[in-house]
């Protein structure tokens, strides 16, 4: 048998936010002939719960900051030596850019880009060194991966990259998941409609402009409810703003779910209330389940890719006003049950349902992983 290549991914922890989740499929993705995949999970002590492969080794760098994990990772770098290390989120890829030239001699290093660099600074959420970070660190990456060509081009300005080295390419969806999700019974009480909300509790995933929107919402459709699956720092005040907005019996914090898409039986709509955003992969899980989707113009990326598709509605600025006129729109021409191809989603008639045209099929991961990384 040929010497497999040996590859490092790293992130920060198994389960939690999206870049965790996609490094994992990729890592499921991955042919065991041809890879030997191993996970650096920089802020873990162990493994925690399994969501790839037996075959792909985990190493575990201990519990703390990701700025402390410096030695751990260019130990266990140099240990094995990969042809390429694949870092997933914003904080591991500054760490790994910054010990780039101590990595071992030809490692390709690929950082993949998560939000919208543009929109990130001017949240104001980050300190005020991030620009530069950006602008020199980024510099050292062989490639950077970004999901839309709107990403692409804004990280290009922002960090003053140039184009060639970087890759649109999109996330990886679990449409297996998704299509044993179809099939699920509904985890939805009550008449509805029923709207589906997924991310962390931050303030960049917009969940107040969310329960202010559901609130005049309810004026039109007084038994619209709301589950909203995450976790996060601003659990108490959105729980707080909820008792104030009347929204009790209404809204359901589910807290993080591993596979949101235990919801999508029964909901009505998925809602992308973000300030800003990458490409998220619940949009896209959504998607490729066909439901109805309800969002904001959270970045270049989102808006492009739900322009002009049927099922889907755009809410002019990113307001609880405007966000509440669109679910409005939105809800009054949606029929219960209502499941829809979109055409950024590859069609697959082996998951098409009785109230739907077609799925998608799973993400060519290792085909398109493995061009993008220079693999071939």
């Amino acid at each position: 048998m040929a010497e497999r290549t040996r590859i490092l991914l790293l992130i920060p922890h198994l389960g939690g936010g999206g870049a965790e989740q996609v490094i994992s499929l990729l890592a499921r993705g991955l042919s065991q002939e041809k890879y030997e995949v191993h996970v650096g999970l920089v802020t873990a002590t162990d493994g925690g719960a399994t969501t790839v492969p037996s075959w792909v080794k985990l190493h575990a760098l201990g519990a703390g900051r990701a700025r402390a994990k410096a030695v751990p990772l260019l130990r266990l770098a140099w240990r094995l030596r990969p042809r390429v290390i694949l870092s997933g989120a914003a904080h591991v890829n500054f760490l790994a850019l910054l010990l780039r030239p101590y990595f071992p001699p030809k490692t390709c290093l690929v950082v993949r880009q998560s939000a919208t660099v543009s929109s990130v600074l001017a949240s104001g959420g980050v300190p005020r060194y991030t620009r530069w970070l950006y602008r020199v660190l980024y510099g050292r990456a062989d490639r950077v991966i970004c999901q839309s060509r709107a990403m692409a081009e804004d990280l290009a300005r922002e960090a003053g990259i140039d184009g060639e080295r970087i890759a649109v390419l999109p996330n990886p969806v679990d449409t297996e998941g998704v299509r044993a999700a179809r099939n699920s019974p509904s985890l939805w009480s009550g008449d509805g409609p029923h709207l589906l909300a997924v991310g962390r509790l931050e303030r960049e995933k917009g969940f107040d402009l969310l329960l202010e929107a559901l609130a005049a919402v309810r004026r039109q459709f007084p038994n619209a409810d709301l589950m909203i699956a995450g976790a996060g720092r601003e659990g108490p005040a959105l729980k707080a703003l909820c008792r104030s907005l009347r929204l009790d019996d209404a809204v359901n914090f589910a807290g993080h779910v591993d596979h949101p898409y235990a919801f999508f039986a029964g909901a009505t709509l998925f809602v992308l209330s973000s300030r800003y955003e990458g490409m998220p992969n619940a949009l896209l899980e959504a998607a490729a389940a066909g439901l109805p989707i309800v969002a904001t113009r959270a970045s270049g990326g989102v808006a492009d890719l739900l322009r002009g598709q049927p099922g889907a509605w755009l809410a002019p600025e990113i307001s609880s006003e405007a966000l509440a006129a669109t679910l409005v729109n939105a809800l009054e021409v949606i029929t219960p049950g209502m499941r829809l191809h979109y055409a950024f989603i590859p069609a697959s008639s082996d998951l098409a349902g009785p109230q739907a045209e077609s799925g998608t099929k799973q993400s060519e991961s290792e085909e398109t992983a493995g061009v993008e990384l220079g693999l071939r």
